[in-house]
């Protein structure tokens, strides 16, 4: 059962407040009956409301599912979707399927329905389950045209519109994709669109969601305890503290110019004592990885390349599935204790690998998620709780600050920035968890679409990726959380290699100036996440897609500010 949400500005918000509440109801509605799709419906309705068309759109997509589960009785939960749809079958129809032209099809079943649709069934519910069927394509339309997911967003409108051809909210609908498409491809009114030229990435909200529970106070004496017990074999001279930051910047601003910048605190990690030029300040082991490539022989643990094979090598096979392949017993004894139990044999192996070029980030990011979720259901916790990501933050910004602004004189509307798809962040993680042979409705309480997006938020800032040497792609990606406690900065005074082991060792020569490396006691370390020889501006660009805002370092505000007293000259 989930509490009620604790943040003060939603409780002054007196409009918020009771679609929370109402959130919190479904939520736990949906726990003791996991299978109603009016249910899940309802609570998308309620997500549209709140401004969260992502969560709208995969509780559509679920109620969406489950209107098959119901109409085909060689589906998994055929009887249980049945069973939660019947109780609405006897009563007046639910207000969320009386929703605009829909309610003229419930007075006249009949009416409008084709290929094969028709709402007149052998029993009330093979209606309901139509109706709700049309709904969902209205929400997940609607909502995905909302996050920037045209392609996907004119796909689910034509679907409805197959089943109710004059259906006026789906055709509005159409309308406006096509409006916001012809915007974006710079089309006129009277061009053809092709539809593989809709984009279909967006960008929702990057926030820690006010019902999320499991995001720990890391400043805390307890946290801090624990980190710095788990650094003590990974980085002896270093521990954790916390640190102040410059605050990421949603764009340009004359504060690179300012003596003074806002700051805000975060963890970091600081030297004990003194750290040599070249010596090693950290040595992380991790088996949050993920690898793209379908037949590339590397370790399914750690990621590091695979030894030659030879008459004494240290790889080891999985005996269950022998494609499975660990560079040594070390690494399967923790890939057996930590997270392979749940993908053996489960016919995993193939989802989102070799993907397209332009979708190499999105599939690693979802292979480090699919990670997650099989380290936490063979260790049986939350996956927000799994150590690899507990403790990471993941450059949220304040709830308020997402919401979206709808009085008369209202401003323009707020910056999301967590990168979003249909297929990345709901279609392909059901999937997966299908193919786990989890149950995606009974676990919602572990699996809902926020959790991803948490998850997702603290990979984008964190994860590292190497390339393949043969074609420069990045295909195999990892999460360090010890390593990326370390704060970014673009004059680094550390430098990383990974290869199994993740590697942070004192800079030689400082970026800056060139001056001498090491690191006193007492000063922070200082990581680079980005290429730090590009130009500013690209350095800026990574980190607003990767954390959420333009670098403020200091070295990107000096070199910043030089380029526009040079421009201004």
């Amino acid at each position: 059962m989930e509490t009620s949400p604790s943040s003060g500005s939603d409780e002054k918000d007196p409009c918020r407040a009771p679609l929370l509440e109402r959130r919190r109801q479904l939520t736990d509605e949906l726990a003791s009956s996991p299978y109603d799709l009016i249910l899940f419906l309802e609570r998308a309705v309620v997500y549209s409301n709140l401004a969260y068309p992502d969560l709208a759109a995969g509780d559509a997509y679920r109620a969406l599912l489950l209107t098959d589960e119901v109409r085909d009785e060689g589906f998994e939960y055929h009887d249980q979707a049945r069973e939660a749809l019947d109780k609405y079958a006897s009563e007046p129809c639910p207000e969320v399927l009386r929703h605009g032209s829909l309610a003229d099809v419930d007075a006249a079943p009949d009416v409008d329905m084709v290929d094969g649709h028709s709402v007149d069934g052998p029993h009330p519910r093979q209606q309901l389950a139509t109706l709700a069927s049309v709904r969902c394509f209205q929400v997940l339309s609607l909502s995905l045209l909302l996050c920037g997911c045209l392609k996907t967003a004119l796909s689910f409108c034509e679907r409805g519109l197959a089943v109710v051809p004059t259906n006026t909210e789906l055709n509005e609908i159409k309308t406006y994709i096509e409006q916001v498409a012809r915007r974006k491809l710079r089309k006129g009114p009277e061009e053809s669109i092709d539809r593989q030229d809709l984009p279909d990435r967006g960008v929702v909200r990057r926030e820690i969601y006010p019902w999320n529970t499991y995001e720990p106070d890391r400043f805390s004496e307890e946290s801090l305890s624990f980190l710095n017990q788990r650094l003590t074999t990974m980085a002896p001279k270093c521990e954790v503290r916390v640190s102040s930051l410059p605050v990421l910047l949603e764009g340009e601003s004359e504060t690179d110019g300012y003596e003074v910048i806002p700051t805000c605190d975060q963890l970091g990690l600081f030297a004990k004592e003194d750290i040599a030029p070249g010596e090693v300040v950290l040595k992380e082991y991790s088996l949050l990885t993920a690898n793209n490539r379908l037949k590339e022989s590397t370790c399914d643990a750690c990621g590091t390349e695979l030894p030659p094979l030879s008459s004494n090598s240290q790889a080891v096979s999985c005996p269950e599935c022998y494609d499975t392949v660990f560079c040594d017993e070390f690494c399967y004894s923790q890939a057996e204790k930590q997270y392979h139990p749940a993908i053996c044999e489960k016919e995993v192996d193939s989802i989102a690998k070799d993907p397209d070029s332009k979708d190499i980030d999105q599939s690693l990011y979802l292979l480090l998620l699919s990670r997650l979720l099989a380290m936490s259901t063979h260790q049986d916790i939350h996956p927000l709780e799994v150590e690899e990501v507990k403790y990471i933050w993941g450059d949220f910004v304040p709830t308020e600050q997402n919401d979206i602004d709808l009085s008369v004189n209202a401003g323009p509307p707020p910056e999301w920035t967590l990168p979003f798809s249909f297929k990345y962040n709901i279609e392909t993680p059901l999937h997966l968890l299908e193919k786990m042979d989890i149950d995606i409705y009974d676990t919602l309480d572990r699996h809902d679409l926020w959790v991803f997006n948490t998850a997702y938020s603290k990979f984008r800032g964190t994860a590292s990726a190497r390339k393949n040497p043969r074609d420069g792609r990045p295909d195999v990606a990892a999460v360090h959380p010890f390593w990326c406690l370390a704060n970014h900065d673009c004059d680094p005074n550390v430098t990383w290699e990974w290869g199994g082991r993740m590697l942070l060792s004192a800079r030689e020569t400082r970026v800056v100036g060139k001056g001498p490396g090491g690191i006193k006691a007492g000063e922070e370390i200082l990581n680079h996440y980005c290429d730090v020889d590009l130009p500013v501006q690209k350095r800026r660009e990574w980190a607003q897609g990767s954390l959420g805002g333009w670098c403020m370092c200091k070295r990107c505000r000096d070199e910043a500010a030089y380029l526009s007293n040079g421009e201004n000259r």
